[in-house]
């Protein structure tokens, strides 16, 4: 089995796209890191797009070249250590700390997200109000001020889906019927996230739909909420990403990458868009809950 082949290759792309970053940081050149390692270009360069398993003392290496922090360094060492796994379950807090988000890191690089979700409005749809009231609840004994930094972190991954360069990604979500009927506390913050939610709808590179109640259930009812993650069409020598699933639970995430798996998730998604309701529908539907309510 080849290098190209062998392992997950989601620790691989994030440990490159870091590498990359810190070495840019550390105005290093591609050829003088090269010089600095001993190795040849090509191996600085297949490290960078994520082509091959990382040894832990090249990546340690590549570190003290560009003159990063130690807490950066172990960072580093840990994704190197976990570019050589089958496949990668990532655990919050063990050897990646929680607060190096890795999927910001694919969702920032991906030109098309499509997301199903059954219990929550998505992330990158929230508004300040309904995110302080989800960390409140998974955080109840976090300070306001601590709360209100991860409020703002979510807040600023937002700016993903209208930036300008590079462009922005594809967003198409698939929401439950269920999740714009489960309110929040405080009424009029639920009703102001409805709102949010059609004027987000108009943005030229989102797509928002809903599966009614009366669709029945679909292929996802096994499957819960689920990203899939497609990136952009490389050219040249650079390899084009696979596509990539992301699951999450209150523990960890698990990143799919193999065919196999990424076909599954495809009919799901596929199920989905035959059952949900179009655009104008869906419109339709969330006006409607939100004169229910006021």
């Amino acid at each position: 089995m080849t290098d190209e082949t062998s392992g997950s290759t989601v620790p691989r792309r994030q440990l490159g796209r870091l590498l990359t970053q810190l070495r840019e940081d550390a105005s290093v050149s591609l050829d003088s890191a090269a010089e600095g390692l001993d190795c040849s270009r090509q191996k600085v360069w297949r490290i960078e797009k994520g082509l091959v398993p990382v040894r832990v003392v090249d990546a340690r290496a590549m570190c003290a070249m560009y003159r990063v922090p130690e807490e950066m360094t172990s960072i580093v060492a840990g994704l190197a250590r976990e570019t050589r796994a089958k496949g990668w379950w990532h655990s919050y807090g063990d050897v990646v700390p929680s607060w190096f988000s890795l999927y910001v890191g694919l969702e920032s690089s991906a030109s098309t997200l499509r997301q199903y979700d059954s219990e929550l409005i998505p992330g990158l749809l929230q508004t300040r109000e309904y995110a302080a009231e989800l960390f409140l609840r998974k955080n109840p004994t976090m300070s306001a001020a601590d709360r209100e930094k991860l409020v703002e972190v979510r807040m600023q991954r937002q700016h993903v889906l209208t930036r300008r360069l590079p462009s922005a990604p594809t967003l198409r979500v698939v929401l439950s019927e269920a999740v714009l009927r489960r309110t929040l506390p405080d009424r009029q913050a639920m009703a102001g996230q409805l709102r949010h939610l059609l004027d987000m709808a108009t943005l030229p590179n989102v797509s928002l739909r809903v599966l009614p109640f009366t669709a029945g259930p679909p292929l996802a009812s096994e499957t819960g909420t689920f990203v899939l993650l497609d990136f952009p069409q490389a050219f040249g020598r650079a390899s084009t990403e696979p596509t990539t699933v992301y699951l999450e639970n209150i523990t960890g995430a698990l990143y799919l990458d193999k065919p196999a798996e990424v076909a599954a998730y495809d009919r799901v998604w596929a199920d989905l868009e035959t059952l949900a309701a179009d655009e104008a529908a869906t419109e339709k539907i969330i006006r409607a809950i939100i004169e229910e309510r006021a």
